[in-house]
């Protein structure tokens, strides 16, 4: 899969680009299947909401579940990554976002980038976000709101977010989020939210501002999110865990475009349980980045 160029100056211009039903109901079946599975797991990997008990979010399925790791090669995904930045690419971080009928909690205003800077020491933003619908997004259910054209002012301040939610985030103030937002256009699309079917596919810059309001529809709204780095840009540090942050900076590489409607073989290292060194975080620059 390839980007035109007018979606490619589209892309340089909103931040962001969204292809409506990408995946086929049969190839999102395979992955809605295996999520119950996986929120009902006892794993460090599932992050629950603060109040309620409900998974918030699960980490880095791409290590122990067969589906979600032939989507983590799907070339549908890997493709228009490797086009804009111009060189393979990692798996930085792996998370399925779960938004559940009337508990669903927010996301504040946040650039991940932010995150990813200052916790993880990613040298540039020359990382990518992909959401992949695994339910229907509309209006009612939290969908993800996006600033049209905010990447372009690159790395915003922030501040870091300990208490409001379940999982901490660089988080973006008001005033900033409203000069901003005039910025943009106001009500007039300083403020957009691509909705659509289950298999719809969101793509965008890693320093574009977002968030989603909580879910008090009686509808699940249910996305995968996978981070895409340049094998070149990545991360200088382990101050995270590494189902948050991954340490394998070895390239994707993809399967073919079938891969979720034909059960190619993929590794799962993780299968049997998280490994005790992903566990282990240093807050030390790793040696090649200093030498």
């Amino acid at each position: 899969m390839q980007l035109s160029q007018a979606q490619l100056e589209q892309f340089d211009r909103d931040g962001f680009l969204f292809f409506p039903a990408l995946f086929s109901p049969e190839e999102i079946a395979r992955l809605t299947d295996e999520v119950p599975r996986l929120y009902a797991q006892d794993r460090p990997e599932n992050v629950r909401e603060k109040h309620g008990g409900a998974v918030r979010t699960n980490f880095a399925a791409h290590l122990y579940s067969g589906p979600f790791a032939r989507l983590a090669r799907h070339p549908r995904m890997v493709r228009p990554v490797e086009q804009l930045f111009g060189e393979q690419v990692y798996m930085h971080q792996f998370k399925i976002n779960g938004k559940n009928a009337f508990d669903g909690d927010v996301w504040q205003w946040h650039q991940d980038y932010g995150t990813w800077l200052n916790d993880d020491l990613m040298p540039t933003p020359r990382a990518m976000n992909v959401a992949i619908f695994l339910d229907e997004v509309n209006e009612f259910n939290g969908p993800l709101m996006f600033i049209p054209g905010s990447h372009r002012m690159g790395v915003l301040e922030a501040g870091h977010d300990l208490t409001t939610t379940s999982y901490p985030l660089w988080t973006i103030n008001n005033d900033n989020i409203r000069t901003l937002v005039d910025k943009a256009g106001g009500r007039d699309g300083g403020i957009v939210a691509p909705k659509g079917p289950a298999g719809s596919m969101l793509l965008f810059h890693s320093c574009l501002v977002h968030a989603s309001t909580s879910n008090l529809s009686p509808w699940n709204r249910v996305s995968v999110y996978l981070s895409l780095c340049a094998v070149s840009n990545h991360i200088r540090r382990h101050k995270r865990v590494e189902w948050i942050a991954h340490r394998d900076f070895a390239p994707i590489e993809c399967l073919p475009d079938d891969c979720l409607r034909k059960d190619y073989p993929v590794e799962l290292p993780w299968q049997h349980g998280t490994p005790p060194a992903a566990a282990r975080t240093s807050l030390e620059p790793l040696e090649e980045a200093v030498q």
